[in-house]
Formats: structure tokens, sequence, C-alpha cells
């Protein structure tokens, strides 16, 4: 194996969890930031934690919103031009 190929490896590398749980691990940093561990993980909890930093879920909702409201004036309109037509 050469030398100087891979980076340095940290046995004791310090992990920092946005709830403020700590533990170590071996890694090639020494220290990581991290949003979720198993200590709050829903999955490991069994509590429903919605981590939503970039507004997704709100900014889905409000395009779905407005797809139906598009749809029902399509549907109108679409509905006015046939009685438009039956009538002449």
């Amino acid at each position: 194996m050469k030398k100087e190929t891979h980076p340095t490896y940290y046995p004791d590398a310090k992990v920092i969890c946005a709830c403020g749980n700590e533990f170590t691990t071996g890694s090639t940093t020494k220290e990581l930031q991290i949003e979720l561990c198993s200590s709050c993980h829903p999955f490991y909890t069994g509590k429903q934690k919605l981590v939503d930093t970039a507004r997704r879920v709100e900014k889905f909702h409000e395009r779905a919103t407005k797809k139906t409201g598009t749809t029902a004036a399509k549907k109108a309109k679409t509905a006015a031009r046939k009685a438009k037509k039956s009538a002449k």
C-alpha cells in the first residue's frame, strides 16, 4: 500500500448532534456535526418529528392547492364552452 494516499484516520472522532447528544467514533475528520442521531431519530424513538428546514412540505401543499384550483377553473371553462356550443 502506498503511503500518503489515504486520509488520516481518527479513531476517537467526536460526533455532536443537534439534539445535544455527543459520542465518539472512528472517522477521517476530527469532529462531525450532524442533525439526527440514534437518540433523536423518529425510527428509533417512535416519535414523529418533522425536519423541514427548506419549507419543502409547505411548498408542496401550496402547489397542490393551486393545482386543484386551476383544475376546477379549467373544468368550468370547458363546461361553459360546451353549453355555448349546444345553445347554438
